[in-house]
Parts: C-alpha cells; structure tokens; sequence
C-alpha cells in the first residue's frame, strides 16, 4: 500500500502536528478565550447597559461553544480513526495492513 509505504517519511509530520502544532493552538485559544470574554463583558459591565451585557453574553457563549469545538475536533479524527480500522476488519486482515496503517497514525 502507498500510505504504508510513506508512513516512515509522513509520520514526523503528523507527530508534529498532533503533538505539537494542535496543543499550541488549543493553549492560545484558552488564553485569548479568556482575555476577550475579560474585555468584552468587562465593556458590558463598565457601560451598565442591560443591552450590551446581554450581547456580551451572547457573544461569550458563541465564544465558549467555538472553543469546545477546537478541542473536540482532534478528540473526534482519533475515534473516527479507530472506528474506521475496526470496521475494516483490522483483526481479520492476514497482511495486517489495516494494523499497521493504525500503528503509523497513532504513532505506535
């Protein structure tokens, strides 16, 4: 298979990206989630406004759900993953290409 034959050059890469690039990205999210829902309800809160709490409550919620969604993303490709290798009979192949192609994903 060509993605067995290349898992020796690509698997840095996605070590990289897994390891390295999607917890960075996770860690910046969590600090600017906080810093933007400091400032934005901060505003709301120094205005006294009902109206603009109310938005800035809104908004801190889009914020929130989008954040949860970052950090469920790599969570949901590694249990698509695993659940693609089960149902193509990882355990029945006799070349164990299924196995190996997990074993190169997840780093093993």
């Amino acid at each position: 298979m060509l993605f067995l034959d290349a898992c020796d050059a690509v698997a840095p890469i996605v070590n990289l990206v897994k390891h390295g690039i999607i917890p960075l990205i996770q860690a910046v999210i969590i600090i600017a989630l906080i810093v933007l829902l400091i400032i934005d309800l901060g505003k709301a809160v120094m205005a006294g406004k009902e109206d603009e709490i109310k938005s800035a409550q809104k908004l801190a919620i889009k914020r929130v759900v989008y954040a949860v969604l970052v950090f469920l993303v790599p969570w949901i490709v590694n249990v698509a993953m695993g659940l693609l290798v089960n149902a193509n009979g990882a355990a029945e192949d006799p070349n164990g290409n299924a196995v190996d192609a997990l074993r190169c994903y997840f780093g093993r």
